[in-house]
């Protein structure tokens, strides 16, 4: 549906070019929850404004549905209103002075005479869309008189009024507060699956990207560093960037000294641990990457394990433990918890580790 080929924008800042998007590629399947998921400033929202026609970037090509809408070699920049996307913004950006209604219909009414919608066809797409969202019954109402979470749904329908190829939303629930972004991203995530819309979303809120999405793209610096399903980002990150910012996670540093039937071992500052063999060569540095919930922790007055801090977090418990002059996080259930200062064993679940190479200890 969406394919991005060797994208790239540079802005002008202090007397140079500094580049926000730089050379990035990706394609987005038909139908799916594609996000790209990164720090502020790693070039996600430059890239969706590339995507909607908002931006001209300074090389690359953007093909939409076979159709090349951006080219800029070939000088191909087709208008943001010919594409076929919907586009929501971080902020509502609803027209106060107008109602609900209004809201919604008004690109629809804004544009080109000879694409205007019959008024029947109008209707029914204002109401369509309104009904989507969950705010049929409140066409006549002001636009200001909704709640946040109303107003964000209403920018919504208006993007989907419009019937788009591609729905783009640039973190749409940044203003909202916790449980509201949690109740709006559910009714996003059933719409999504309702209408079957391609849709990009731009967020650098890990646990959002994981729960909505059907293939998450991370960024960084302009670039992609890994794409894959919600589960294979986390659970089989490629690089030390995504293993520290998808989720928390404890990097190892360690040398691999034998491959043996699938797996490797590698030596660690806690010793030696298998991991599954993924390609490495034997002398190579790694990172072994240990996620919190993956470490069990045994009172055992003898070990050399401290627990030094506790931070409760509901349901379950976060520990800071030193072993071995390294600090780790461990997570574990408030009924498994150990107060700080106890000495403990510290077990990492093997068969749930992986390893990225260690570029900056191979130099």
């Amino acid at each position: 549906m969406l394919s991005l080929d060797g994208l790239t924008k540079a802005y002008p800042h202090g007397g140079r070019h500094v580049h926000a998007v730089n050379g990035l590629s990706l394609e987005v399947p038909e139908g799916g929850f594609f996000t790209l998921l990164g720090p502020s400033g790693c070039g996600k929202t430059t890239t969706l404004r590339c995507i909607a026609g908002l931006e001209r970037p300074d090389a690359g090509v953007i093909r939409l549905a076979d159709h090349v809408v951006t080219d800029a070699e070939r000088g191909i920049h087709v208008p943001p209103d010919r594409r076929g996307v919907g586009m929501v913004f971080q902020e509502p950006t609803i027209w106060p002075h107008m109602s609900v209604r209004d809201n919604v219909a008004f690109p629809l009414v804004s544009g080109s005479r000879r694409r205007r919608p019959s008024r029947a066809e109008l209707e029914h797409r204002v109401s369509a869309a309104l009904g989507i969202v969950r705010l049929d019954g409140l066409g006549s109402r002001r636009a200001t008189d909704l709640s946040g979470g109303q107003q964000q749904r209403l920018a919504i329908a208006r993007a989907l009024a419009a019937n788009p190829r591609v729905l783009l939303l640039d973190e749409p629930f940044s203003s909202l507060d916790a449980r509201l972004r949690e109740e709006v991203g559910l009714e996003l995530l059933r719409i999504q699956h309702e209408l079957g819309v391609t849709t990009v979303y731009v967020t650098h809120d890990q646990a959002e990207a994981l729960a909505l999405s059907t293939q998450v793209a991370v960024v960084q610096g302009g670039l992609v560093e890994q794409v894959g399903s919600p589960r294979e980002i986390y659970e089989r990150p490629r690089t030390p960037f995504v293993a520290e910012f998808v989720g928390a996670a404890n990097l190892l540093s360690g040398v691999v000294t034998e491959r043996v039937n699938g797996s490797v071992t590698v030596s660690t500052e806690l010793g030696l641990v298998r991991v599954q063999d993924d390609g490495i060569e034997r002398g190579e540095r790694v990172l072994v990457v240990v996620r919190p919930e993956h470490i069990r922790l045994e009172p055992d007055p003898g070990a050399d394990a401290t627990i030094e801090t506790s931070a409760f977090l509901g349901n379950s418990v976060e520990h800071t433990v030193r072993c071995n002059g390294e600090s780790l996080r461990v997570r574990v259930t408030a009924s498994d918890a150990v107060e700080p200062g106890r000495t403990v064993a510290v077990r990492l679940d093997e068969a749930r580790l992986t390893m990225v190479k260690d570029e900056a200890g191979a130099r």
